[in-house]
């Protein structure tokens, strides 16, 4: 399993300088990814970063830790914009870019406030016709699409991506919900957000069990796939009863560590990121 350090693009993380020093800091006590979310308005009065520039800061501040957003809401972004981006990043931290995306969520505000597509399932089709406009772009070959949402001009973009086939590309849902699952099995990695009805879940060993097998039957090709569990373990007094090796064990290959605004004591947790990742 390998371990990142996950943090929300406002309050706290709302420069990107702050961002560049603990993607340092977190490369030096040895972590293995840094990830960030992808808000454009929280609340009214939020302070907020474009995460695309903060993980471009971190990119130029480190040399080995991966770097992500997680997650991207694909229909909220134009996805020849995104192609841009995406392989700028991925040069500017020599291939060490991963790509997570989703349909966006929570909808109000950030597609309520901006005329944006309202409907869960219109966002989920747009999200599948723009990860085909990305890897037609990233192929550096002249592209060309005609969807029910997105239509692009024969085109070609170069320089392709460092990394090869293409950027990996996890994708994220919320389980027990389906379709997103059958969508990242057909990329490179999953993000799962575990809820009962509208309630939260904590990641646990049989609930990644569960994502993994319904992956692992509806993946079509025989190359590595990443599974990502997100939590905390180092919130106020120290920790938690997660049971990590029993997580990995189930089939994760990540842990990001996360703070997640007014849960935790925000100084409390980052004393305990500087000591370095959870041992197995």
């Amino acid at each position: 399993m390998r371990f990142g350090v996950d943090i929300p693009n406002f309050g706290h993380w709302s420069d990107p300088r702050q961002v560049a020093q603990l993607a340092v800091e977190i490369e030096a006590a040895g972590w293995d990814g840094l990830s960030i979310w992808d808000h454009i308005l929280v609340f009214d009065g939020a302070e907020v970063v474009d995460p695309w520039i903060a993980l471009s800061a971190a990119a130029a501040a480190t040399e080995r830790i991966i770097l992500m957003p997680m997650v991207t809401p694909l229909p909220r972004r134009t996805p020849w914009k995104l192609a841009r981006e995406v392989v700028s990043l991925d040069h500017l931290s020599g291939g060490r870019f991963i790509l997570g995306v989703g349909i966006g969520w929570p909808t109000d505000p950030e597609f309520t406030r901006f005329a944006g597509p309202q409907d869960p399932r219109m966002r989920a089709d747009m999200l599948d016709e723009g990860l085909q406009i990305l890897e037609g772009l990233w192929s550096g070959e002249p592209f060309e699409f005609a969807g029910a949402h997105y239509t692009l001009q024969r085109s070609q973009f170069l320089p392709r991506p460092l990394q090869r086939p293409r950027v990996p590309i996890w994708v994220a849902g919320m389980w027990p919900n389906r379709r997103p699952f059958r969508r990242a099995a057909r990329f490179d990695g999953a993000v799962p957000i575990f809820v009962d009805g509208e309630d939260p879940l904590p990641p646990s060993p049989e609930l990644i069990g569960e994502v993994a097998g319904y992956i692992a039957n509806h993946r079509t090709e025989d190359r590595p796939y990443d599974l990502s569990a997100a939590g905390t373990m180092f919130g106020t007094g120290g920790g938690s009863e997660t049971d990590l090796a029993a997580i990995a064990e189930a089939g994760a290959t990540w842990w990001r560590e996360q703070w997640v605004p007014g849960t935790m004591d925000h100084d409390d947790w980052l004393r305990r990121i500087r000591r370095g990742p959870p041992t197995l």
